[in-house]
């Protein structure tokens, strides 16, 4: 269609373009061929040619018109391709961003849930926190209530009392420490002194309803000083004294059996027997340096280093389990 057009409007131009060129032509055509050729024939060719460039012109404008189409479709399909592309890219960026978006989404509920979390649990902290000091309170109020009452007790207690009942709690406070020293520490000297204070404080009160008790009291004054008195320490510095002598102590020798008692001879007067006065002279003068004397029965043998050492620790151990028996009264 576009070719049919372009092919309308362009031969009225060439026709009007091709008048004066053919009689520019003509003129030169008849100048050149009025001696040769004759007007018709000239006139023929003239209009072939015309038709010839016509036709070319035709072609020409076609061609330039399928060249503007396909010109027109390459960019409309380049146009299509980009914007395609273009299109392509926006779904990608927006898939990207949906999922980013998705992302921040969780996590945002991901940290909501932790916060949550985090408060719940500070909650339950801060009830048990607070329960707790409300019991700590409470029970503190309930001791601070019955310390009250038991001093209001006491307080009334004292207030009906008489002077000389606190005689008579000293007195009983200084026989029940008696009893201790006597039946825990087995101090009879000290358990003594301790029931006469508490008589002492008895007497002080001068109440005839008390002689009973004063005269048990005597009694087991009487007894406490029947017993008789063990000088602990002293016996114990004696056996200390014992062990530090042990290494000084000597130590028995072997046990040899008695020897048999040799006379001597005495030499003689005679000259004969001077063979047997010489052998008795020859055997006092040898007994000088060297006497020998033999002996019937078993020997003992002595001891070695080792046992000496092992005999004095052990003395050295018999004497502090000893010590330690006095301290702990054992047979």
């Amino acid at each position: 269609m576009t070719s049919k057009k372009n092919n309308e409007h362009i031969e009225p131009e060439q026709n009007q373009d091709t008048q004066p060129v053919a009689t520019k032509d003509e003129t030169a055509e008849s100048k050149e061929t009025e001696p040769k050729l004759d007007a018709p024939a000239s006139n023929k060719t003239h209009n072939e040619q015309l038709q010839a460039d016509h036709k070319e012109q035709i072609e020409k404008a076609e061609k330039q018109g399928k060249r503007g189409v396909k010109f027109g479709a390459i960019a409309i399909a380049i146009s299509i391709v980009f914007s395609g592309g273009i299109a392509f890219q926006m779904q990608q960026k927006s898939a990207e961003y949906s999922d980013q978006i998705a992302a921040l989404q969780a996590q945002l509920q991901n940290t909501q849930s932790a916060v949550n979390k985090d408060l719940q649990a500070i909650k339950q902290e801060t009830i048990q926190e607070a329960s707790h000091a409300v019991e700590k309170t409470q029970v503190v109020q309930s001791q601070q209530q019955k310390s009250i009452q038991s001093l209001q007790l006491a307080v009334a207690d004292v207030k009906g009392r008489r002077p000389n009942d606190w005689l008579l709690a000293e007195a009983d406070y200084l026989v029940k420490l008696a009893g201790r020293k006597l039946f825990l520490e087995h101090d009879a000297v000290s358990a003594t002194k301790l029931m006469e204070s508490a008589d002492q404080r008895i007497a002080a009160l001068n109440d005839p309803s008390l002689v009973s008790l004063r005269q048990s009291m005597t009694n087991d004054i009487t007894k406490l000083r029947t017993i008789p008195l063990i000088d602990r320490d002293g016996l114990v510095l004696r056996i200390t004294s014992l062990q530090q002598q042990v290494d000084k102590l000597p130590l028995a020798n072997a046990i040899l059996p008695e020897a048999e008692v040799v006379e001597k001879k005495a030499v003689s007067q005679d000259i004969n027997d001077w063979q047997s006065n010489l052998m008795t002279s020859m055997k006092d003068f040898s007994e000088n340096f060297i006497t020998f004397r033999s002996r019937d029965g078993e020997v003992i043998p002595l001891l070695s280093p080792e046992q000496h050492f092992y005999l004095r620790e052990n003395i050295k151990g018999k004497l502090e389990t000893a010590i330690r028996a006095v301290y702990k009264e054992q047979g």
